[in-house]
């Protein structure tokens, strides 16, 4: 036994190491950050730009090795975010549900170049949704591939105008340009390619994702509706002002942007996807494969004649859901997630294996996205001004 209490000293040692191993984040070219480090960063930036709470996740060899939440899910309450607080996903909803129809794509229940009419039981134009589109037939040409390629010409939300992003009271539904010509995110075509979809298999978007995404992930705390399980934990939205804005719980899903989930299931998805898990070879390619180039000077306004060659050096384009660039690590895809007090963001450098997930309940959370990324994983490469991801210290 005495000999036995010898090494004990030695196997704490061992422990402690491997503990202080584990909370070290490997970032792009090949240098370490600490957790101390991260957790300082976090707080200057958060308490800089009045972020109030916060999610982060990071994947070295496309697995989860860093996962921790910051600041409130209630400010005014006090009430703190943990990695298993419900938060608005936002748009995260569309690669969900890009990597749904993908899996549909593989089991030959749809195609992504039949066009979508022809899956339907009347024209599209005679969905009262889509009864805009009754003059103009183009809605003929589109298919799922223009839809999760945001190439469909329409608009990206019905009530918001596309060329100056005023508010639009008429919300009325046009085809900009030919679809499959050209670029401009699109909300709407989600919405079409979900009717679509649901129409085929008399499933609701939730039922066909909960069977083929988040059952087989383990996402228990994600849906595209609300779920009662998630009233015991969720976060509300802080406007600029640190105003509430509490989120809809919605009862019917919308694919384009009605997904909840928790920073700890969102890495798992992340993870399922950069280890390729679920997809064939064939169509995780494909997914992933530049469809049309973006030359657009910003992402919004979505209908834009303004271009720019600022995003010539990363080969700016879009995949099916994903945005994709290169960079001198090899290629990456990304999705955005943004509503009145939601700013989310993922990074994915899929030849490095390192990913970046963050999620704030904060309108001024995308003031420290270009910090975040530099410092945590060296990403200098997100097309930021794109995005309008403008610092809080910004100067032109």
């Amino acid at each position: 036994m005495k000999i036995a209490f010898k090494f004990l000293p030695i196997l704490l040692c061992t422990c402690m190491f491997t503990y202080a191993q584990k909370k070290q984040v490997i970032r792009l070219d090949g240098s370490k950050i600490a957790e101390e480090q991260i957790d300082k960063t976090l707080k200057r930036l958060m308490d800089t730009a009045n972020v109030q709470g916060l999610g982060l996740a990071i994947l070295n060899n496309k697995k989860t090795v860093f996962i921790k939440s910051y600041g409130y899910k209630n400010k005014p309450k006090n009430e703190l975010l943990d990695t298993a607080t419900v938060m608005y996903g936002a748009s995260f909803s569309k690669a969900v549900f890009a990597y749904l129809t993908m899996k549909l794509v593989q089991e030959k229940t749809i195609d992504l170049d039949k066009p979508l009419y022809k899956y339907l039981s009347k024209p599209i134009s005679e969905y009262e949704y889509f009864s805009d589109l009754k003059s103009d037939d183009r809605w003929k040409m589109i298919t799922a591939r223009m839809c999760l390629s945001h190439t469909t010409g329409l608009p990206n939300v019905r009530w918001v105008h596309p060329t100056n992003g005023s508010e639009d009271t008429l919300g009325v539904i046009r085809i900009y340009f030919t679809p499959g010509t050209k670029y401009a995110y699109s909300g709407e075509a989600l919405k079409l390619l979900q009717l679509v979809e649901e129409e085929i298999t008399g499933k609701t978007v939730e039922d066909l994702t909960i069977e083929k995404v988040f059952n087989p992930i383990g996402m228990k705390r994600t849906g595209y509706i609300w779920h009662k399980e998630f009233d015991n934990n969720y976060a509300i939205g802080h406007l600029e002002n640190g105003d509430l804005n509490p989120k809809k719980k919605r009862t019917t899903p919308v694919a384009s942007g009605s997904l909840v989930t928790t920073i700890a299931d969102y890495s798992k998805f992340i993870a399922f996807v950069m280890q390729q898990k679920g997809l064939s070879n064939e169509l995780y390619t494909e997914m992933l494969s530049s469809q049309i180039k973006i030359y657009s000077k910003v992402q919004f306004p979505t209908i834009t004649e303004e271009t720019t060659t600022e995003n010539k050096a990363i080969d700016l384009s879009y995949g099916l859901g994903w945005g994709l660039l290169k960079c001198k690590y090899g290629r990456a895809f990304f999705k955005e997630g943004h509503d009145d007090a939601w700013r989310n963001y993922n990074i994915n450098f899929i030849d490095k294996g390192i990913s970046i997930i963050i999620m704030t309940n904060s309108a001024n959370g995308e003031l420290i996205f270009k910090e975040l990324l530099e410092t945590l994983i060296g990403d200098t490469f997100t097309p930021w001004k794109w995005q309008t991801y403008f610092p809080y210290d910004y100067k032109n």
